[in-house]
């Protein structure tokens, strides 16, 4: 079946594909080398340029930087994911009027860029009266935004469940409500998992952009430090440490992603099979 939509490449195909995979390759190293080059050149490696990270005051400034990125990513994913299953919920609902809200919400949020949500809510909530905060005002971007596309991602998770899951709950006697959130939903999630963290760890990015509403996470702490004429004005290095930050923090949340999915197999592993308990039952002498 492997061999219906592509032809296995002979020793000639397969040696080209070798030879422009090596090409591939030697060209990215040559850019990477010629940047490192270019940095190096123009004095960005050098000591005076680093010596901001030796501080302790900046330590701690980049420490609570760090924390306050988790803090909105951390409130942002729980609402996130809390919008998504209610709206995809709310999508496979039975009744018109429920359907036709949620796909108007879901619509409507995923369209609006997420700048564009932190700046109503930033700049123009306060304009009616309300008050908010930076920190308000880039969760409820993130949740609104990321929660549409998660809702969307949950209702495809929850139509590629078999429909006998549903009937099997619905003859137990369970209403719609207990059917989608106590059995739909969970398998839903751990079917969709890996889109689920890949959302996720858009989010995580997506929380730099709160630092144009003037929220100090760590784009903003960045920014500041390359303006510092007491370091040197360091901004290709502050952005440099930022930037490995996030690559740390994007792979610890790809690494739990694995191992709940790797937890996930384990588990299956371990029940047994639909009819053991029958066979054992069937092998028992009759006394």
């Amino acid at each position: 079946m492997s061999n219906v939509l592509f032809d296995v490449p002979g020793p000639k195909a397969r040696m080209r594909y070798r030879g422009l995979a090596v090409l591939g390759a030697l060209i990215v190293v040559a850019i990477l080398a010629y940047i490192v080059w270019r940095f190096y050149d123009s004095g960005q490696f050098s000591a005076r340029k680093w010596e901001w990270l030796q501080y302790k005051q900046v330590q701690q400034d980049l420490a609570n930087a760090v924390l306050s990125t988790l803090k909105a990513f951390a409130l942002g994913a729980l609402l996130a994911l809390i919008f998504g299953a209610v709206f995809a919920a709310g999508r496979l609902s039975d009744h018109a009027w429920v359907r036709g809200v949620s796909v108007a919400v879901v619509e409507f949020f995923r369209a609006i860029p997420l700048l564009v949500l932190m700046f109503l809510f930033y700049y123009g909530l306060p304009a009616l009266g309300v008050k908010m905060t930076p920190y308000l005002a880039v969760v409820l971007g993130l949740t609104l935004y990321n929660g549409s596309v998660l809702a969307e991602v949950f209702r495809a998770g929850i139509q590629a469940l078999p429909k006998g899951q549903s009937e099997a709950a619905y003859a137990l006697g369970m209403r719609k409500t207990q059917v989608m959130f106590l059995v739909l939903i969970p398998q839903a999630i751990r079917a969709m998992l890996p889109t689920i963290i890949s959302q996720l760890v858009v989010l995580l990015k997506d929380s730099a952009l709160g630092f144009l509403v003037t929220y100090q996470e760590l784009l903003y702490y960045a920014r500041s430090v390359s303006t510092q004429t007491t370091f040197g004005l360091p901004s290709v290095p502050s952005t440099m440490v930022v930037a490995v930050i996030y690559i740390a923090l994007c792979l610890l949340l790809t690494a739990l992603a694995t191992f709940l999915e790797r937890r996930q197999r384990r588990s299956k592993k371990h029940l047994p099979p639909a009819g053991a308990k029958a066979d054992e039952a069937a092998l028992e002498p009759v006394l």
